[in-house]
C-alpha cells in the first residue's frame, strides 16, 4: 500500500491529473471514502490528465457519465445501486470493452463486480479541514504499475 497526503483540493486534483496522464486503455480506478472526502475532485484531475476539459460532476443520479477524448473516461457512482443485477442491467460490462478508463466512486458497494485488475484509492480526512490521506491499493499487474508510477512521481 502507498499513502499520499494532500493539503488542499488543488493538490488532490493535481494528483488525479498525474494519474490521468499515465492512464491507459482499460485502466480501472476505484475510489472510496466518506461523503465530501474528494472522490469527485480526484476524478476531475484524472479527466484533466486525459485531456478532457469538460466540467466533471458526480454521476450520483445518472450512475455513469461519459467523457470523450482520445482515451474516453467512464465515471461511475455506485452509491445508489442496490446490487450487481442493477449494475449489469444498465450495461456495466459493456464499458470495459469500450477501451476507455473507468473511474468508479463507491466501489466498495459492489466489490464482486470489480474487474480483476484495478487500482483502489481510499480517501480519508486528514488532520486539518482540507487535508486528505489517500491509500493506494493495487489489485493486478497493471494497477501495480500505475500505483508505482504515481508513487515515484509524487515523491
Amino acid at each position: 500500500m502507498i499513502f499520499v497526503k494532500t493539503n488542499n483540493v488543488e493538490e488532490t486534483v493535481k494528483l488525479g491529473e498525474l494519474l490521468g496522464s499515465f492512464a491507459q486503455k482499460g485502466d480501472c480506478i476505484c475510489l472510496d471514502g466518506d461523503l465530501g472526502a474528494g472522490k469527485t475532485h480526484l476524478t476531475k484531475g484524472i479527466a484533466i490528465g486525459l485531456g478532457i476539459d469538460e466540467e466533471i460532476t458526480s454521476p450520483t443520479f445518472t450512475i455513469v457519465q461519459e467523457y470523450e477524448s482520445s482515451l474516453p473516461l467512464f465515471h461511475f457512482d455506485w452509491y445508489r445501486l442496490a446490487d450487481e443485477d442493477e449494475l449489469y442491467a444498465m450495461g456495466f460490462s459493456d464499458y470495459g470493452r469500450r477501451g476507455g478508463v473507468m473511474v468508479i466512486e463507491w466501489a466498495d458497494n459492489i466489490p464482486s463486480a470489480l474487474p480483476k485488475d484495478y487500482l483502489h484509492i481510499r480517501i480519508s480526512y486528514g488532520e486539518s479541514e482540507d487535508e486528505r490521506v489517500l491509500c493506494f491499493e493495487a489489485n493486478g499487474k497493471r494497477a501495480q504499475e500505475l500505483a508505482k508510477i504515481a508513487a515515484e512521481k509524487i515523491r
